[in-house]
Formats: C-alpha cells, sequence, structure tokens
C-alpha cells in the first residue's frame, strides 16, 4: 500500500513503506536512537527472526535521507491476535517536530486498514497515551522477559479486541528467510545453507 501521509505538500519530507534499500540506514537510525543496547529489550525477543507484519513497516525520508522508521508484528496472546509496535525512532535532527506522531498515527490507520484489531508495545505511558494506549489492557498479559509494568501498553482498534487476551504474548508472524553465506574454495564458490 504506498501513500504519503498529511505531511504539508511543500515539505520535503515523504512517507512510505519501507523498502529493502531503507535497511542500512534504518539500523543506523536504530542504533543512534536506542544503542547496542537495544537488542537486550524484552520486545526484541517478540522481533528478533521474524518479518515485520505485511505492509506494516514505514519509513520518513527528508530530501532522500532516512529520518523516521516504524514497524508493527504480528503476535497472539494465547490465540488473540494483535501487533506489537516498535521500535519508533526520528534523527535527533528532526525531533520536536510531531514528526513521532504522524509515523504512529500513520502505521495504527494502516493496521486497521489491513483488519487488525489491537496493538501492544512497551513505552513511555504518557507518550503514547495520546494515541489511546493503556497499561490496563495489558494487565493479563505476559511478556517474554522483564518489563515494567506501568510502560507494556495496549491499544484496541476494535472494542474489546483484547477482553479475552491473557497469558504469554508471542510472535506468530513470517520468519525471516536464512542467509546464504557464499565460501570461497580455491578459485571456485560454494553456497552454503
Amino acid at each position: 500500500m504506498k501513500s504519503v501521509s498529511n505531511i504539508p505538500s511543500h515539505s520535503s519530507i515523504t512517507l512510505h513503506a519501507e523498502t529493502r534499500f531503507d535497511v542500512v540506514a534504518r539500523e543506523r537510525l536504530l542504533d543512534a536512537a536506542f544503542g547496542l543496547s537495544r537488542f537486550e529489550k524484552t520486545s526484541e525477543r517478540l522481533r528478533d527472526g521474524f518479518l515485520p507484519a505485511d505492509g506494516l513497516a514505514f519509513s520518513m525520508k527528508d530530501k532522500g535521507q532516512l529520518i523516521g522508521t516504524i514497524r508493527l508484528w504480528n503476535i497472539s496472546a494465547r490465540g488473540v491476535p494483535a501487533l506489537l509496535l516498535g521500535p519508533l525512532a526520528i534523527a535527533a535532527s528532526h525531533e520536536g517536530q510531531g514528526l513521532g506522531s504522524k509515523l504512529i498515527r500513520h502505521a495504527l490507520a494502516h493496521a486497521a486498514l489491513r483488519g487488525h484489531k489491537a496493538v501492544l508495545l512497551v513505552g513511555d505511558a504518557p507518550y503514547y497515551a495520546r494515541f489511546g494506549f493503556k497499561a490496563d489492557l495489558t494487565a493479563k498479559l505476559v511478556l517474554p522477559g522483564p518489563v515494567d509494568r506501568a510502560r507494556f501498553l495496549g491499544l484496541e482498534l476494535v472494542e474489546s479486541a483484547l477482553a479475552q487476551a491473557n497469558g504469554a504474548v508471542v510472535a506468530i508472524g513470517r520468519s525471516m528467510p536464512a542467509l546464504r553465506a557464499v565460501e570461497p574454495i580455491g578459485s571456485h564458490e560454494r553456497r552454503v545453507a
């Protein structure tokens, strides 16, 4: 689903579906925003080895340079499907312009259009409350690692979507394809799975 958000037309900032060409810049942006400790976060356990939910990974660019990223991931809580939002990052050079809010609203709108009913995240409760996220919606849920309960938030895109959700939250998305390495052997190369 291609789209440009409600960013003013005179702006050089664009919002679009993430492409494979965004990967290196996205990883640099996330490293700058969160540091390498981002790989130790509990939410990462639900993303590691999986692809984002179909059509729910977005990039924001200014004059062709990646300045923002957001992704949503397929998860389940005892059979109740939902999405996990994150990571969300905006380049330090563009903070304070409301671009994170635009990314979140864009991603949530696309999630709703694709028929998703609920979204979970671990983040700053006062920031995410403006989008409707609440800690009480995750009270019966458990993440695969330590989490500050006040930062574990849920949003129902459809009323009562999380009413039956309880227990362990698990990843249910598509697994990342195995990478093939190339191993040199003499003057020939052999592919290794």
